[in-house]
């Protein structure tokens, strides 16, 4: 969810009615900077009156432990008057909560419920969110089909850890079609956002030649770049394709990995 934040601030500014806007800014410029203390200056009195912006972001503060003690009940209680009004984010949040029991019992049924009115909304976290509660049959009957038409909604949006599923769902052939060069797309666009599942998947294809050519210097590059989140698999994984290397074919794929990092700083 490493862009989830900012779209987030981007949705609750349209929220905001206009008489609002000035002082939540205010608040979101502070939160920007670091300043909690001034952001909760700003979203307290909002969240009081009933503005569902302030009252998602309030939330979000007390469930990471931003500017006051980290306090999951408060927090849920905050999303809650949020998602009530129908706010996405807090509604996705809210499932979060109920996921990881943090606020609340563990209730999967609410999770998958409330991610479900945030998905409907065409928020691309619930829909991924939903999506990977029907793949585990958590809260949900197992359903792969319908798994891979949420990731799919999610994945089009370009929301990185659907799009990694989505590939996922095409290389086993679970809810669609098996299809490695399917698979190797979404991989692919993953990867490029720096998902290190899809990293390390899209370097196992093209060590075998999966729906993309045989290519060990790409392999090498991908398995690189998820080394450092994948760990040990991806170490490994890269020394074995390494000793089946030209130095040349080494120094390529060095090269590739500099151009990579420069690309995506």
């Amino acid at each position: 969810m490493k862009t989830l934040f900012s779209l987030i601030f981007a949705v609750f500014f349209l929220m905001a009615g206009a008489g609002a806007q000035a002082g939540l800014q205010e608040g979101i410029d502070a939160y920007g900077k670091g300043n909690y203390p001034a952001a909760l200056k700003e979203f307290r009195p909002l969240a009081a009156k009933g503005n569902a912006a302030a009252q998602s972001i309030l939330g979000f503060m007390y469930a990471n432990g931003q500017g006051v003690p980290q306090d999951y009940k408060k927090a849920v209680v905050w999303y809650r008057k949020a998602a009530a009004q129908g706010d996405a984010d807090a509604q996705t949040f809210l499932g979060v909560m109920y996921g990881k029991g943090q606020g609340v019992p563990q209730d999967y049924g609410k999770a998958a419920d409330w991610y479900r009115k945030a998905a409907e909304q065409g928020f691309a976290d619930a829909q991924s969110n939903l999506g990977m509660m029907y793949a585990n049959g958590q809260g949900v009957p197992q359903d792969y089909v319908k798994a891979a038409e949420w990731y799919r909604k999610a994945a089009e949006q370009g929301f990185a850890d659907a799009q990694s599923n989505l590939g996922m769902m095409y290389a086993s052939g679970q809810g669609v079609p098996q299809d490695d060069k399917e698979a190797a797309a979404w991989y692919r666009k993953a990867a490029e956002q720096g998902n290190a599942p899809a990293q390390f998947n899209l370097g196992v294809m093209y060590a075998n030649g999966q729906g993309v050519p045989l290519d060990m210097v790409e392999a090498y590059k991908w398995f690189s770049l998820a080394e450092a989140a994948v760990g040990e698999a991806a170490a490994s994984n890269r020394k074995l394709v390494e000793a089946g290397m030209a130095p040349q074919q080494i120094e390529e794929a060095q090269k590739l990995l500099r151009e990579w990092a420069e690309k995506h700083k």
